[in-house]
C-alpha cells in the first residue's frame, strides 16, 4: 500500500511537468527536423525527408538554390517588411486612439477590430480578390501588400492595446507634475514603456505576412512568394535550401525576442530603482 501511495504521489507531483514537456516536444520537434534537414545532403534524392549526409553546402552556396527560390524569398521579405512598417504605424496610432480617447463608436470599433482575426483566410482572400477584380485593379505586388497590411493591422492593434491598457499612468502624471510638456512626456516616458509591445506587434505582423499562403495565393497574380514557391516545389521535390530559410528565420526571431525581453527587463529594473 505504501508503494502504491508513493507512486500516486510521485505521479501527482510530476504530472504537470510531464505534460509540459510533452507539449514542448510536440511544438519543437518539427522545428528540430527543419534545422536538421538544413544540413542534409540530399543531392541524389529530392523530396525524401531522410537524412543522407551532413553538409554545409546548403548554407555556404546560396547560388545553388533552386530556380526562383531566391526571388520568391526576396519578394516575401520586401512585402513582409513593408506590411509590417505600415501596419505597425497605423495599428499603434489606432491603439492609442482606442485606449486614450473617448469618442462615439469606440465600443463598436473595438468589436470590429477582431473581425479580420476571426474571419477564415479563404473568406478574406476571396473577398479581396472580388474587390480588386471588380475595380479593375491588376493583381500583383501591390494587391498582396494591401491584403497583408489589412490582416496584420488587427493583430498590431490588439497587441499594442494590451500593452497600453496595462500601463500605469502614475509615471506620466509625475512627469507632467515636473513641468514636462505633453511631447516630452510622450517621448521620454510613454513611448519607451509601450515600445516592447510595439516591437512584439511588429514581429507578429512580419511573421504573419512572411508565411501567409491562402490570401496571398488568391491575390498574387503572377507573383510567387516563398510559401507559394514551397507549395509548388512540393510537387516535384522540395530543395533542402528551403530548410535553410526556415532555420534562419527561426534563429532571427529568437534573437529579436531575446533582445526585446532583455530590453524589457532593463526597463523594469530602471523603474524599480
Amino acid at each position: 500500500m505504501n508503494g502504491l501511495r508513493t507512486a500516486r504521489r510521485w505521479i501527482g507531483d510530476h504530472l504537470v511537468l510531464g505534460l509540459g514537456l510533452l507539449v514542448l516536444a510536440y511544438t519543437f520537434v518539427p522545428i528540430a527536423i527543419v534545422v536538421l534537414m538544413s544540413f542534409n545532403d540530399s543531392s541524389k534524392q529530392r523530396n525524401v525527408y531522410k537524412f543522407q549526409k551532413f553538409t554545409w553546402d546548403n548554407w555556404l552556396h546560396p547560388g545553388s538554390w533552386a530556380d526562383g527560390m531566391a526571388d520568391s524569398v526576396w519578394l516575401s521579405i520586401r512585402i513582409a517588411l513593408l506590411a509590417t512598417l505600415v501596419a505597425t504605424i497605423l495599428g499603434t496610432l489606432a491603439a492609442f486612439a482606442l485606449v486614450r480617447h473617448r469618442f462615439a463608436g469606440r465600443s463598436t470599433a473595438n468589436l470590429i477590430i477582431f473581425l479580420p482575426m476571426a474571419s477564415p483566410e479563404i473568406v478574406m482572400g476571396s473577398s479581396l480578390l472580388a474587390l480588386f477584380v471588380s475595380r479593375g485593379f491588376p493583381l500583383g505586388f501591390w494587391t498582396i501588400l494591401i491584403a497583408h497590411i489589412m490582416f496584420c493591422l488587427s493583430f498590431v492593434i490588439v497587441t499594442v492595446k494590451a500593452r497600453l491598457s496595462g500601463l500605469n499612468d502614475n509615471l506620466e502624471q509625475a512627469a507632467m507634475d515636473l513641468y514636462a510638456t505633453e511631447s516630452q512626456t510622450f517621448w521620454r516616458v510613454t513611448f519607451p514603456l509601450v515600445l516592447p509591445g510595439i516591437v512584439g506587434a511588429a514581429l507578429l505582423a512580419f511573421s504573419l505576412s512572411f508565411d501567409d499562403f491562402i490570401i496571398t495565393n488568391l491575390n498574387s497574380g503572377q507573383e510567387v512568394t516563398f510559401p507559394m514557391f514551397v507549395y509548388g516545389a512540393n510537387q516535384r521535390g522540395v530543395p533542402m535550401e528551403v530548410n535553410v530559410i526556415g532555420t534562419a528565420m527561426f534563429v532571427i526571431s529568437i534573437a529579436i525576442v531575446l533582445g526585446n525581453e532583455i530590453m524589457r527587463r532593463r526597463q523594469e529594473k530602471a523603474l524599480a530603482a
